[in-house]
């Protein structure tokens, strides 16, 4: 896959960025850091060279300067949200975050639990904390926030919450997931400072939507496409125009509540520091942008991935239809539909003209397909032919015995897996693993497991649950359609 992004220059120039705002505000800044700290896969999608750990690689340049301080909503302990993406409760991502943070040599400060109310279920984490010997701190709910700033500036306000003192001029503020409380947390620690006689400033940091690049530029639509369920709407920052004159982007609830939040910094340091919700943020995303139009292209690809996604959800829950409109939307904005993913295309016609399921894999601009029979279901046949073409094996020969295959079968029929007896994806993989060690075909099958990440899928039959964990533990970026659905 080509690349659209340098991760090198990127994050040299947010370096310089960060650095510059610590600067400005002299001694210490609280970073609020929006999106995911690891694993940010959605812009390696969009944006290929932009690696799902370059977030971290950037902040570990700066490490020596960081303290981290993880915020967690007591209700949600309590409720035992979870997080959708990864399935693990807030309460498990907070320890999540902390060990591994601290494996790449990242100092710890703290964790302030929000929006606390002496709950007794609180005690649990707390002790946890204990052992980990990490600090803690309560938040409380404050009456008429953020609205009433006469109030939350005053000591039943911010005044009242656990004041945590930092030691570093970096204070990077991150949370498991929305609704943790990482603004009124950094609002809350500046206020404290200067109780303290401690100058220190505030800055944003998001990956998405891109400030300095068009409205409707794909890459800023693909970030709708992938927040159409928190109702994000990409809008062109009135603050920041009517101050500088500059046309910059920026999404509607920055923009609703900068008023309010410029009123509270007011407050609190007795000057006017940011103009436009933009002004706060320190994203130089666009820096690392080497190939706009192979970038254009890639969002696009992420819209319609997108698109197919939402689509599935709405055959489980209809009330989600309004979220397929709103990507439709932006399909229709960009002129492009479902036969822009080649992958898709190409299943839909093959499966069309045989009358029978496929699967096709995109990898290196190759189309490679699999279909369905007695043997395999057509992710399975897919993926064995999509390994044999990029391990230079031909497609006509047989990489898997026969007698195994049906062993294998016999097994799957068995009234321990009662199953339809096909060979899914991880038995094509298992398979592969152990012939591997006496078939040299299946040791370059097996050796080559890495190329397929990035590539493109689409199956024409719906994807178990455990075929679609493991195609993306390998990276494949998959969508899925009932034919004539």
């Amino acid at each position: 896959m080509e690349k659209c992004f340098n991760k090198n220059k990127y994050i040299k120039s947010q370096i310089k960025k960060i650095n510059q705002r610590i600067d400005f505000f002299k001694n210490k800044l609280y970073l609020e850091f929006g999106g995911k700290l690891f694993d940010d896969y959605h812009a390696s999608r969009v944006l290929p060279g932009f690696e799902p750990d370059t977030k971290m690689s950037m902040l570990y340049k700066l490490k020596e300067k960081i303290e981290f301080m993880i915020c967690i909503n007591a209700e949600d302990v309590i409720s035992q949200k979870i997080r959708s993406d990864i399935g693990i409760s807030y309460e498990q991502d907070l320890f999540r975050l902390i060990e591994k943070l601290s494996k790449n040599e990242f100092y710890v400060g703290s964790v302030v639990i929000t929006h606390y109310n002496n709950q007794e279920k609180i005690k649990s984490l707390t002790n946890k904390l204990d052992k980990l010997k990490i600090k803690y701190a309560f938040h409380y709910k404050i009456d008429n926030y953020p609205s009433d700033v006469n109030y939350i500036c005053s000591e039943n306000g911010f005044g009242k919450n656990q004041y945590i003192k930092t030691t570093r001029e970096l204070v990077v503020v991150t949370a498991p997931g929305p609704g943790s409380g990482k603004l009124a947390t950094c609002l809350s620690q500046i206020y404290n400072d200067y109780q303290n006689n401690i100058k220190s400033g505030y800055a944003k940091f998001e990956t998405f939507p891109v400030w300095n690049i068009e409205l409707d530029n794909p890459i800023n639509l693909a970030y709708e496409a992938a927040t159409v369920n928190l109702n994000d709407v990409n809008m062109i920052d009135p603050f920041h125009y009517q101050k500088y004159k500059k046309i910059a982007v920026n999404y509607n609830r920055d923009i609703e509540s900068f008023p309010i939040l410029q009123n509270l910094f007011r407050k609190i340091m007795n000057q006017d520091i940011y103009f436009s919700p933009t002004d706060m943020g320190v994203n130089m995303l666009k820096n690392g942008i080497i190939n706009n139009q192979l970038a254009n292209f890639y969002a696009q690809q992420e819209i319609i991935r997108r698109y197919f996604n939402i689509k599935l959800e709405v055959l489980k829950d209809y009330s989600k239809k309004d979220q397929l409109e709103k990507i439709q939307a932006i399909m229709n904005k960009l002129k492009i539909n479902q036969n822009y993913r080649k992958v898709y295309d190409y299943s839909v016609k093959l499966a069309n003209a045989n009358k029978r399921n496929y699967a096709a894999f995109e990898v290196d601009q190759k189309l490679i397909s699999g279909k369905e029979s007695e043997l395999f279901e057509p992710s399975a046949a897919a993926l064995l032919n999509a390994l044999k073409v990029v391990s230079d094996i031909d497609l006509s020969v047989d990489v898997l015995p026969l007698e195994i295959i049906n062993q294998i079968l016999l097994f799957k029929k068995t009234d321990i897996f009662n199953s339809e007896g096909k060979l899914k994806v991880y038995d094509v993989l298992t398979t592969i693993a152990i012939q591997a060690k006496f078939d040299k075909n299946c040791k370059r099958m097996f050796d080559n497991l890495k190329k397929l990440n990035n590539s493109e899928f689409h199956t024409t039959k719906l994807l178990s649950k455990s075929e679609e964990e493991t195609l993306k533990k390998l990276g494949v970026n998959i969508t899925q359609e009932l034919l004539n659905n």
